[in-house]
């Protein structure tokens, strides 16, 4: 089990990823708010706290005992330069064992978008989870038609993998996904889509 004072900071070349914590609060509903009409459409219905203080203070809670525990690993994009928030990134349902596996998740606020961000961290999260967590493989999971998301899994490495009927409820429906994953030693060449 990880202790909490040595929380996970991973650095990249613009950016601290790290875990949320209570005053990250303003600076997540404010973000989240202002991009709601970018982010709904991609995410499952927001429940009607969602923005609420104890709504975000339940999810502190959830990072540290997650992280904790091992089986997630949830972190904030924050740019170094003037420690503003950007998004977030998660390996979520870390599993060990014959698997060593996680699922990529992630999102970033609308004024961030397309300038390259999310490309590093997923990099760096990709790299941590295969040196630091020893992982062999890492899923991730978007709608077919999100192209900026597909684009970004891709340019890091993922390689597409199928389509998973029903996979989650996005904005209010169940919605078919398209599957990628990437493989610490990947050796299976190109596997785009026509």
């Amino acid at each position: 089990m990880l202790s909490l004072r040595r929380k996970v900071r991973i650095e990249t070349e613009r950016m601290t990823l790290r875990l949320p914590v209570h005053s990250d609060h303003h600076a997540w509903s404010g973000l989240r708010r202002a991009s709601a009409g970018f982010l709904i459409p991609w995410e499952p219905v927001w429940a009607d706290d969602h923005l609420s203080r104890k709504a975000f203070t339940n999810r502190v809670y959830w990072s540290q005992r997650a992280y904790v525990n091992g089986t997630a690993l949830p972190l904030f994009l924050i740019r170094r330069a003037d420690e503003v928030l950007l998004g977030a990134i998660t390996l979520d349902h870390i599993r060990r064992g014959p698997a060593q596996a996680g699922t990529l998740g992630y999102w970033i606020g609308e004024p961030f978008a397309r300038q390259g961000y999310m490309r590093e961290a997923i990099a760096a999260l990709v790299h941590h989870a295969f040196t630091v967590l020893d992982l062999s493989r890492i899923e991730a999971a978007c709608l077919p038609e999100n192209a900026a998301s597909r684009g970004v899994l891709e340019k890091c490495g993922f390689k597409y993998e199928g389509v998973a009927q029903s996979y989650l409820q996005i904005n209010g429906r169940w919605r078919n996904h398209v599957l990628y994953a990437n493989l610490r030693g990947d050796r299976r060449g190109r596997t785009d889509v026509g």
